[in-house]
């Protein structure tokens, strides 16, 4: 199993996000999988300098896309202007044709907007003026959210955020890392230096293996009977949709092959569920997202045969 690799990215971006290793290797589960990640969290923790680090450490092109209330779609896809050379329309490709995007507070822009990054994470691809632009490969999509809460948040409907295979919460660091942080060198300084761990060859490799590991009936039924579980539940209003369940198994293979193993244990689907299922159930009646406790419930209930 090529594991070593994708260890090696775990113990780079480390030393440069200090106390959030399990968060890191959620992301760069997502990453292997093939999948895009939601961060929400307040500002400041350190959502743009994940995303900074996964693109210096695997050497993808990066893009930031600064989302606010007046950006247009045109301004994340592109746009067609009229070249006076060959009386012809030439399309200028828009910041999301690079290999890794961050989507810098996702929900202050306008839902048209938001709208843009649909087709480009499902079909990585973009299509303008009747034309369809495919997009590099490999693409990734990290968004970054603010909570609801704050002033001037638009949510995100339910159609965008089953595009994200996981989100992930950063939280404020322990005070150990905290305050290694406060005494140590400026993250951005220290990212400038920072050299490629893996080549795109690597992380195509990554890739592959992880679609590779082996996942038996036993735990497709244990998936199942999970997906299951989430539509009966009385307290969810809805429940997992195949979708779901793809991501799901995509992720926990992810999470093996990062331990080393050519086939999935139930336990990697338990490590990933919730990020994977949070934000895509909410509660009966308000509509809210369904709480952490929620999802641990739904979890347990379902035994492992």
């Amino acid at each position: 199993m090529l594991h070593i690799p994708a260890n090696r990215l775990l113990d780079a971006a480390s030393s440069i996000i200090l106390g959030k290793r399990e968060e890191l290797r959620l992301a760069l589960t997502c990453l292997i999988a093939r999948g895009h990640l939601l961060i929400e969290d307040v500002p400041g923790v350190g959502k743009t300098t994940l995303a900074h680090t996964l693109a210096s450490l695997t050497g993808m092109q990066f893009q930031r896309v600064q989302f606010t209330s007046d950006l247009l779609p045109a301004d994340i896809v592109g746009v067609s202007i009229f070249d006076r050379e060959t009386s012809a329309f030439r399309f200028h490709p828009g910041p999301i044709f690079a290999q890794l995007i961050l989507a810098d507070e996702v929900n202050r822009a306008t839902p048209k907007t938001q709208s843009a990054l649909l087709e480009a994470m499902e079909e990585h691809q973009v299509t303008t003026d009747g034309q369809t632009y495919p997009l590099p490969d490999p693409f990734f999509v990290i968004a970054t959210q603010n909570p609801a809460s704050q002033i001037g948040t638009f949510p995100l409907p339910e159609s965008q955020l089953d595009r994200f295979l996981m989100r992930i919460r950063l939280g404020y660091p322990g005070a150990e890392a905290e305050r290694a942080l406060l005494m140590g060198e400026d993250r951005r300084i220290l990212l400038e230096r920072v050299d490629p761990v893996v080549g795109s060859g690597d992380l195509a490799q990554l890739q592959q293996s992880a679609r590779q590991v082996i996942v038996s009936e036993r735990l497709v039924e244990y998936v199942q009977t999970l997906l299951s579980a989430s539509r009966q539940d009385g307290e969810l209003a809805g429940g997992l949709s195949p979708r779901a369940g793809l991501g799901l198994l995509a992720a926990a293979r992810a999470w093996a092959m990062m331990d080393g193993r050519d086939h999935v244990l139930p336990e990697d689907v338990q490590a990933v569920f919730p990020y994977v299922a949070g934000h895509r159930l909410h509660m009966t009646g308000d509509g809210r997202p369904a709480s952490a406790a929620t999802i641990q419930r739904l979890l347990h209930s379902v035994p492992v045969r």
